[in-house]
């Protein structure tokens, strides 16, 4: 790594914050569940609070959770299927709980990381997001420092100072990806909680562009802008997926199973590159990575 590029990455580095982060995933959080009956609201009960919860875990939860009474208040009021809910309320289905989920997270995006890091049933959603998300504005970031006339126009939820190199603001986000996985996943969020995590990222980040070039060959990308989108995004996919991994049993990928994501990403990566391409082709103002 040439010494310019080296500083680019410090600097991107150092302006995250993960306080910011850590402020939104220990957000308090009170949810009421209406139901008229008992079974209605043991239904509701048993989806958020699955039998293997833990005994600490639930009564953490006994401060999130709560059956709904008459003039409280809550973030989020779930109704069950015999009750009508309000405009401002969801439903819950025991058939299809999942629809919930998707729901809240739609209409309730500013506390989606205080429900995955408490509320199991709403982790893996949030996970994928975040992992998809971020994949997702790596390769825009790869487009836009190759057509510079677009990067006025795009929308990402930090900046860097006069836009560093693309391998700067992709490892830099990389690591923000770090701390919004573990802060879904319930664990420490910061520089030096997550040093593994943050070390890990910088050895790869030439690392995995090496193991790209190999495969590229395997997975033609087609010409122009294409091979450094996909490679962008497949990048960023494959640590997200690792980390998660890492978070939710105690291990990444090994060094086999990072080379078989890395090429079944980059077939993906080239599905997102294109349809990123033309986003911008047909409404350079718009932000393609919108609802990720």
């Amino acid at each position: 790594m040439s010494m310019n590029i080296f500083q680019s990455v410090k600097q991107a580095i150092w302006s995250l914050d993960p306080q910011d982060i850590r402020d939104q995933a220990e957000r308090p959080i009170r949810i009421g569940l209406h139901a008229e009956s008992e079974p209605a609201y043991r239904q509701m009960e048993h989806f958020f609070v699955p039998l293997q919860t833990s005994d600490q875990k639930r009564v953490e939860l006994s401060r999130i959770l709560f059956r709904a009474a008459d003039f409280e208040h809550y973030d989020l009021d779930i109704y069950s299927e015999e009750l009508s809910s309000p405009r401002d309320g969801f439903y819950f289905s025991p058939v299809k709980p999942e629809h919930t989920v998707r729901e809240v997270l739609h209409r309730r995006a500013d506390l989606a990381l205080a429900l995955a890091r408490h509320v199991y049933p709403f982790r893996a959603p949030v996970v994928r997001r975040i992992i998809t998300k971020i994949s997702k504005e790596n390769a825009l970031f790869a487009v836009a420092t190759a057509i510079p006339d677009i990067i006025p126009f795009l929308s990402l939820p930090w900046a860097i100072p006069e836009f560093a190199s693309d391998t700067a603001f992709i490892t830099a986000n990389q690591i923000r990806m770090g701390f919004l996985l573990a802060a879904a996943s319930d664990r420490p969020i910061g520089y030096r909680e997550q040093k593994g995590e943050i070390a890990t990222v910088l050895v790869g980040a030439f690392g995995w562009r090496a193991i790209a070039r190999e495969l590229v060959g395997k997975i033609p990308l087609g010409g122009g802008l294409l091979p450094k989108a996909a490679i962008a995004y497949a990048g960023t996919r494959v640590v997200g997926m690792s980390m998660e991994r890492y978070y939710r049993i105690g291990y990444g990928f090994t060094r086999d199973e990072r080379r078989v994501a890395y090429e079944q990403a980059l077939v993906r990566g080239k599905t997102v590159a294109t349809a990123l391409l033309s986003a911008l082709k047909r409404q350079p103002a718009a932000n393609p990575i919108a609802g990720a």
